[in-house]
């Protein structure tokens, strides 16, 4: 499949195997598109398949390869054994895609058990399973790249997401030791920081804020899902191969 892409950035992935958490909205959505149109064969997860409907068959219409796998990243033998089973069946992979997420905002002390646990599990543990699955299968192959969506919440923080923040601000962490283990190995452990960025996530802000959040943002604007999709595709393609353990901050200069 020729290179092509709509954000005037391209990378050979031809014969590439990908996946991507949480494919089927906003940046995972954006993300395993942009993979796919740049050669790569992408597995798109969600919970339930029927959610990534659309994903697939904008993929599909770009003429890319991919199939949709039901997963809850929370499960550990879920995530172990798909991960075996895409290894398995499509007999490699290349590059990792962290991008599942949730947030369940109020401020502390009104926080529940539930709600910190879930955001917890979800952002945190669940890329730390699948990090550790397909680091295996990576390692052996002495090649791979793994990136984290993480948010410049988990750098600078923000009322009401003690819980969000604290896995944003994990994964640098994990991305950043992760790194330091895999570097010899040849594969990358990289992370991005998601500034305010238009999606289902951040239209429940309101208008209101989020116009305020515009006034802040030396770009006047919020990011799009491509913008992400875009250092995405960066950090996957062997252009990025002496990057690692860095964190890339997609924010429209707010935390400059």
């Amino acid at each position: 499949m020729a290179e092509q892409s709509t954000l005037g950035l391209t990378a050979n992935l031809a014969g590439q195997v990908a996946i991507v958490t949480g494919a089927s909205r906003g940046l995972g959505r954006a993300s395993a598109s942009v993979l796919a149109r740049n050669g790569a064969k992408v597995a798109c997860l969600a919970r339930d398949t029927q959610k990534l409907s659309e994903t697939v068959a904008e993929i599909t219409r770009q003429g890319g390869q991919v199939e949709a796998f039901a997963c809850d990243v929370q499960d550990r033998k879920s995530v172990d054994a798909l991960v075996d089973r895409i290894c398995a069946e499509w007999e490699r992979l290349d590059i990792l895609v962290n991008n599942a997420g949730v947030t369940r905002d109020t401020l502390l002390p009104r926080m529940s058990d539930e709600q910190w646990d879930e955001v917890i599990s979800t952002n945190l543990t669940g890329a730390f399973l699948f990090a550790r699955a397909a680091s295996r299968h990576m390692m052996m192959a002495k090649y791979g790249r793994i990136i984290n969506m993480a948010s410049v919440t988990g750098i600078i923080g923000n009322a009401g997401q003690t819980n969000y923040a604290a896995t944003k601000a994990g994964l640098i962490g994990l991305t950043r030791s992760l790194s330091r283990e895999l570097a010899g190995r040849r594969v990358t452990v990289n992370a991005i920081a998601p500034g305010f960025i238009e999606s289902d996530m951040t239209r429940v802000l309101g208008a209101a804020l989020l116009e305020d959040a515009k006034k802040r943002i030396p770009a006047k604007r919020l990011g799009k899902p491509d913008d992400i999709a875009a250092a995405v595709l960066f950090l996957a393609s062997p252009a990025a191969s002496y990057i690692t353990g860095q964190v890339l901050v997609v924010d429209g200069g707010m935390t400059s």
